[in-house]
């Protein structure tokens, strides 16, 4: 099993900067990828990025530019770096891990922290 506690979210005013980290535990072994996916209210949730562990990222469109997703294999953390925050931003931020085994994969979710962009 694996367990994801994120940190760092909160209310920014827009144009601002954000950063949420998120550190794994438990058999952090076998994570191939991190990421972070986000919900905002009356929408579907969507992947803003994905690292994998030799530290290949993709990143939502929506994203590209702004966001940049990090990792520290060491200590079992992604992290995601978000700037020039807009109105479109604000959502549930949730940390992902993806754990392999063999042929099977298994998604791990953290709890979610809010962002909100406001002025």
């Amino acid at each position: 099993q694996v367990q994801l506690v994120e940190s760092g979210g909160g209310s920014v005013q827009p144009g601002g900067s954000l950063r949420l980290s998120c550190a794994a535990s438990g058999s952090v072994w076998n994570i191939y990828e991190m990421g972070w996916y986000r919900q905002a209210a009356g929408k579907q949730r969507e992947l803003v990025a994905e690292i994998t562990k030799g530290g290949s990222a993709v990143y939502a469109e929506s994203v590209k530019g702004r966001f940049t997703i990090s990792r520290d294999n060491s200590k079992s953390t992604v992290s995601l770096s978000m700037s020039a925050l807009i109105p479109e931003d604000p959502a549930v931020y949730s940390c992902t891990a993806v754990q392999r085994v063999l042929d099977d994969a298994h998604t791990h979710w953290g709890q979610g922290t809010q962002v909100t962009v406001s002025s």
